[in-house]
């Protein structure tokens, strides 16, 4: 088996158990990175806005 499908089978795996287990803690972690990526699509529209 491949090594990067292994690496990924266990991200999800270890995804999941923190989902079932602590899904209020998951779903902070998960507004947060979403949060985190929608700030940085904005700083990047603005900067090419800028360039225009």
């Amino acid at each position: 088996m491949n090594v990067k499908k292994i690496v990924g089978v266990l991200a999800i795996a270890l995804l999941l158990w923190f989902v079932f287990t602590q899904p209020d803690s998951a779903a902070g972690s998960m507004q947060s990175i979403g949060t985190t990526l929608r700030d940085g699509a904005d700083s990047v529209i603005r900067f090419f806005t800028q360039l225009v």
